[in-house]
């Protein structure tokens, strides 16, 4: 089946979609009118489920219809601002046989994409949009950029991207619509039945679109610099999903967001111990779906090495070189990726985000909490920590325990020691004992001031456990500097990640 008439079909199935809801929405009508000239009782539910299901199925249509595209992502870049950049999408354009885009953008993403604003089913092209992901600048030599440019260029030349804005809105259609009809079993079924249909013809494209791009990006750079592109992106990807689970999802604990997003991101896969989990996850085998919108690294190599080798001289300089100013470019795409209200944020060195911010996320909700909840137990009339301590001295972790799931903490066996021990960390910390330290190679580190690390885990389970080991707990509070009386700072509870 080739890949044109997979296209055609998948354009059928999507008219078909809209008929599918017209029959609906039709029948429902009909059995309406049915009831009132002759009405059944035993067609009233039918007649219910039916009418409400085409009430669903247009309201779906009409909010998916009149949603708006939205503020497109990242910076516009003109050719006054960046020349270099423009120069290399003409030539490239010319190479492949189309013109150039209206518009390049940077983006904050491990990926490059081209669209096409269209009108009359793809008949007439209105704009055309490139979309430059930033960590691909950073991650990739300028032959290989030229060769990833040259595949989204190549998905002009091929005119992939005339039904992808029609093909695309109505995926999103199907889409809601089989959320939408969660109530409603027996239709739901039918219009999954029928999105699965439609995925299966309309992504089948897409993977043989991606190939044939793929063959103007080694006609122009060769299959050396693709191959090295595509084995680059999906390391970087790798890595940059590292990057936003494990730091960037700080942002808003403790009130901050990092003042550099990309300098943190070279930082983490630049070490050597992120490099070798990066490559180690690279290597494991992906899985494959008939759904995919992109065929799989292994097929797409496969299919590079078939090829036939251009001439070409090799440009190894980084790829950032394509942009006049660097650190511009990258503190705009920085700004982009802000909401107004994560803009308010206070901006932080990573260094002190992390301290600042896994304080905020570990260790405060547990300070604050435990002596509330000790307060409670034994009658304080303030949340002092010593509180809590009495109530293990008198045997009364039950209680304890008690208070702290009134507080939201979940009811495990180990509860009251995780707590305690977060709560110990808190107050080496508000204290100046002790600091959450950054690590690219990992999760941060709890260090006191001579880099030795705080382990404190152990020591509050068997605190927890024996009301005797209250005594020593406090005399070791008191050497580094805590009061009896000592009270939590209210304002130093967490601030959740935004």
């Amino acid at each position: 089946m080739t890949t044109a008439f997979r296209a055609v079909l998948a354009c059928v199935l999507l008219a078909g979609f809209y008929v599918l809801v017209g029959v609906v929405v039709a029948a429902a009508v009909v059995i309406d009118v049915l009831l009132v000239v002759d009405f059944h009782g035993n067609w009233l539910r039918a007649a219910i489920a039916l009418t409400l299901a085409a009430g669903v199925l247009v309201r779906v249509l009409v909010v998916v219809g009149r949603r708006a595209g939205g503020e497109e992502p990242g910076v516009p870049v003109t050719r006054g601002e960046e020349p270099a950049l423009w120069q290399a999408v003409d030539d490239l354009a010319r190479l492949v046989g189309t013109a150039p885009p209206d518009e390049i953008r940077l983006v904050p993403e491990v990926n490059a994409a081209v669209s096409e604003d269209t009108r009359f089913l793809g008949l007439r092209s209105t704009r055309r949009r490139m979309f430059v992901g930033l960590p691909l600048l950073q991650a990739l030599t300028v032959d290989e950029m030229r060769a990833v440019l040259g595949h989204e260029l190549g998905h002009y030349s091929g005119a992939h991207t005339r039904l992808g804005a029609p093909v695309y809105r109505g995926r999103v259609s199907l889409l809601a619509t089989v959320r939408a009809l969660g109530g409603h079993p027996l239709i739901r079924r039918v219009f999954t039945l029928y999105a699965g249909l439609y995925l299966r013809v309309s992504q089948a494209v897409s993977r043989r679109q991606e190939l044939e791009a793929d063959r103007f990006a080694v006609a122009i750079g060769g299959q050396r610099a693709m191959a090295g592109a595509l084995h680059k992106i999906h390391g970087t990807a790798t890595a940059w999903g590292l990057y936003t689970a494990d730091y960037l999802s700080m942002t808003g604990a403790g009130g901050y967001r990092p003042a550099t997003v990309f300098n943190g991101f070279h930082a983490m896969v630049s070490d050597p111990v992120r490099q070798a989990e990066i490559a180690r996850l690279s290597e494991q085998p992906a899985e494959t779906s008939p759904y995919d919108s992109h065929p799989s690294l292994a097929e797409r190599l496969a299919a590079i090495e078939l090829l036939p080798e251009p001439e070409h001289v090799p440009d190894p300089r980084p790829a950032l070189t394509l942009l006049r100013d660097a650190t511009a470019a990258v503190q705009a795409v920085e700004r982009s990726m802000w909401r107004p209200e994560a803009l308010e944020l206070r901006p932080a060195s990573w260094d002190e985000l992390v301290a600042q911010g896994t304080y905020a996320v570990r260790n405060a909700e547990a300070l604050h909490d435990l002596a509330e909840a000790g307060r409670r137990v034994v009658g304080a009339n303030r949340p002092y920590l010593d509180a809590a301590f009495e109530a293990i001295a008198r045997g009364r972790q039950a209680e304890l325990e008690e208070r702290l799931r009134e507080l939201g903490w979940q009811a495990s066996e180990t509860m009251l020691a995780a707590v305690l021990g977060q709560a110990l960390e808190a107050v080496l910390i508000q204290h100046g004992q002790a600091r959450w330290t950054l690590s690219w190679s990992g999760p941060a580190r709890l260090l006191f001031d001579d880099g030795e690390e705080v382990a404190l885990a152990e020591y509050a389970a068997q605190v927890a456990a024996s009301p005797s080991a209250v005594p020593g707990l406090r005399e070791w509070l008191g050497e580094q500097g805590v009061r009896h009386d000592y009270v939590p700072d209210p304002q130093r509870v967490r601030h959740a990640p935004v």
